[in-house]
Formats: structure tokens, sequence, C-alpha cells
């Protein structure tokens, strides 16, 4: 009877000495799958197709630069003061190292390991703002937003994937015989124990999420309810999110939960005002919806 399973985990693929992450490249996958999608709905809906270029890289910068801050801002704060370089460069201090081809000393490259999901859906909403207004007249931002929740939708599962094979965001001690002896998880995890594969739980619901946007999309009637795709799929990532924090050691110093002391964790809290703001866009186009017809 097997109790458990073992995982030994894999940094990434080493090309002429230089190391690519397997995360790193769950975040490139998630974006070229995001932009063929997006490039459906585009044709789909006659949008010149001039504009994918630009929208990948407002949604790509807006979703790396938030989710990276947002790291920071909601797990270790002070580093803003203390280690202003790893904040803003996919560096680690490391002494007798190189980074950046030998212009950074004392530093390793080692990729922007640390990111934020809600500061990514922040720096997202910043940026899908800005993409609105410079590019799309006729179209409000809740129009563009329900086609973006059903890219982020299965690029999270892509991102949660990462996270798995990095042996990363690991879950609660389990004694269930799927559970997952990560080999390589870091020590500030506690005991190297069988633990939940909290990781694969979440990329699971993503996709399933993802089905769910998908099918409403395609529904003429759904498409035209500006706000409620976006709306729906704010409650229900952030639902998922805060479940299967249950299963997930903390991560970092988690100040915001100590600050609030509520007896939930940063990412439960965080998930919280995102699916009020979710019910509340879904309220307001079922409302605007009834006094219409």
């Amino acid at each position: 009877m097997l109790n458990y399973i073992t995982w030994q985990g894999s940094e990434g693929f080493n090309i002429l000495g230089f190391t690519l992450h397997f995360y790193s490249l769950m975040w490139v996958a998630a974006f070229l799958i995001g932009y063929r999608i997006m490039a459906y709905f585009f044709q789909k809906e006659g949008v010149s197709k001039e504009y994918l270029d630009p929208l990948f890289l407002y949604t790509f910068f807006g979703a790396v630069l938030g989710a990276r801050l947002g790291e920071y801002l909601f797990y270790d704060p002070r580093a803003f003061i203390e280690r202003p370089l790893e904040v803003f460069l996919p560096i680690q201090y490391s002494p007798g190292s190189e980074a950046l081809f030998g212009m950074i000393k004392n530093y390793k490259f080692v990729g922007f390991q640390g990111l934020a999901s809600h500061g990514a859906t922040l720096g997202l909403l910043i940026s899908s703002y800005l993409f609105t207004k410079k590019y799309l007249e006729g179209k409000n931002l809740l129009w563009l937003l329900d086609r973006l929740a059903i890219t982020v939708a299965i690029g999270g599962a892509f991102v949660r994937i990462g996270n798995f094979v990095n042996s990363e965001i690991v879950g609660k001690p389990s004694n269930l015989p799927w559970a997952v002896l990560f080999e390589k998880q870091s020590p500030s995890y506690g005991e190297l124990v069988p633990r939940h594969p909290a990781q694969l739980y979440e990329a699971g619901c993503y996709i399933l999420l993802f089905f769910i946007l998908w099918f409403l999309y395609q529904k003429p009637h759904m498409r035209k309810k500006n706000g409620f795709i976006f709306g729906l799929f704010f409650v229900l990532l952030f639902v998922i999110r805060y479940i299967i924090e249950f299963f997930k050691e903390d991560q970092g110093v988690e100040w915001v939960a100590e600050t609030l002391n509520l007896n939930l964790n940063n990412g439960q809290l965080l998930s919280i005002p995102f699916i009020l703001i979710g019910l509340f866009i879904i309220y307001q186009v079922n409302k605007k919806n009834y006094e219409t017809n």
C-alpha cells in the first residue's frame, strides 16, 4: 500500500551554465496560451489583431510587476529597505557570486521566484485599464476583463504546476495516500514530512474554473452582460484560494494576518475583498440588465 509520493523536484534546465527555472517557464507558458485565447476572442468579435501585441506587453508587465511588489508588500515589507535590489531585480544575495553578466557583485540570478497572486491581480487591473483607455475605443474595461478572466484562470493552473515542480507553496502535513514528500522543500516550512499537494489542488480547481467561464462565454447573451464573467471569476477564484489556504503552509512573514489577528492567513484575508468586489459587480450587472429589459 502506497503511503505517500516522493517528489524530488526540479529547479529547471541548465543551458550553457544558465539555469532556466521551471517556474519561470510556466509563467511564459501561461502568457503564450493566454495570447492564443485572446487572439480567438478578438477574431470572433471583430477586434483588430494589431492590439494583441500591446495587450501582451501591458498584461505581462502589469502581472509580473504587481506580483513582485505584492510579494514584498504583503509578506516581507522590510525588504524594501533592507534588500531593495532583490525586490526590483531577479537576484538574491550570495557572497562571491556575480549577477547580470558580472555587473552586480555578491548576488546571483534566481529569476522572479517571489510572486504574489493578489499583487498580480491588482497589477493586471491597472494595466488593463491603461490598455483599454489607449487602444479599445468603443469597448469598456469590463468587456476586456471578462475575456482576460478566462485566460487568467488557465494561466493560474500553469503557475501552480510550476510551484509544485519547484517544491514551493507546499501543503500542510498529511497522512493521505496521495500526500507528497517534497525532498527539496524550503527549510522554512519545517519538518520534511509528507504534505498535501496543495499546488495541484489549486491547479485542478483553476482548470475547472476555466471550463466554467469558457462555457459561459460561448453563450451570446452572457457575452453581452459586460462584467458578469469577470465578477463570477473574482468570486470563484478567490473562494478557491480561500479554501485551499486551509491546506497550505503559511508563506513568508504573514504580517497582514498577524496585524488583524483573525485566525486567518494572508491569502485568506487578501481574498475576502476580491470576493466582495466580485459579488458587487455581479449584482450591478444583473441590476442593470433587469432595468434595461
